[in-house]
């Protein structure tokens, strides 16, 4: 779930302010699904994506499935900050909820794609250093900072890449046999993430600097 502890602590979206998205909020609301039951979903959409790709070898197909789950991941990650926070419906666990849930989900989908290409090391280290850019972020925050959402692998950052992945790895399958696009993909969000957590690692000892 998005942060629902002040606009200065929320992923900036450009999503948010779309027409549509104030639709499908609006439609939403109408209905009594909480902003926690939403960000439940996005982990059902994950395990479904990370099954899709453990089953892709020989069924490439699945490796749209898979990109499909992971746009269906976001639009929950957007829809449960929505609802919380616009649509008045904050939960006394929404701190839990903001967290946890992506988490989960960002490992499900690494590992599972790591596993797919055979790599399942690599997939292994982008799941530990998104976690990693999540709790510099977070720890960044705990010290009274803005939460720093900046990438160049930041959570959407890092999606967009294995969704782009997986199409390329689905048409490289069918033309050649092969899934090296996801591979890359996978490589992109590795150096990626590395990247961006010590730049946020420098950012807060910048700012603690300044402080002290």
């Amino acid at each position: 779930m998005e942060e629902a502890s002040g606009h200065a602590n929320r992923r900036p979206l450009k999503a948010r302010g779309t027409a549509w998205a104030r639709l499908a909020t609006r439609l939403l609301l109408r209905s009594r699904i909480s902003a926690d039951q939403i960000s439940l979903l996005g982990i059902l959409f994950s395990l479904v994506g990370a099954w899709a790709y453990v089953a892709a070898p020989g069924r490439p197909w699945l490796l749209l499935a898979a990109a499909l789950c992971i746009q269906l991941r976001l639009l929950c990650n957007l829809f449960d900050g929505l609802v919380a926070v616009e649509g008045g419906r904050k939960s006394p666990y929404g701190p839990l909820f903001n967290e946890a849930p992506d988490r989960i989900e960002d490992s499900l989908f690494l590992i599972a794609a790591g596993y797919a290409v055979g790599l399942l090391w690599l997939g292994l280290l982008a799941a530990l250093l998104a976690c990693l850019t999540a709790y510099l972020r977070a720890l960044g925050g705990s010290f009274g900072f803005p939460q720093d959402f900046g990438g160049p692998m930041a959570k959407q950052h890092r999606m967009a890449a294995l969704t782009l992945g997986s199409i390329a790895a689905f048409a490289e399958a069918l033309v050649r046999g092969s899934s090296h696009a996801l591979a890359l993909a996978l490589w992109l969000i590795v150096a990626g993430a590395a990247l961006t957590a010590a730049r946020r690692a420098w950012r807060i000892a910048g700012q603690l600097r300044a402080a002290g």
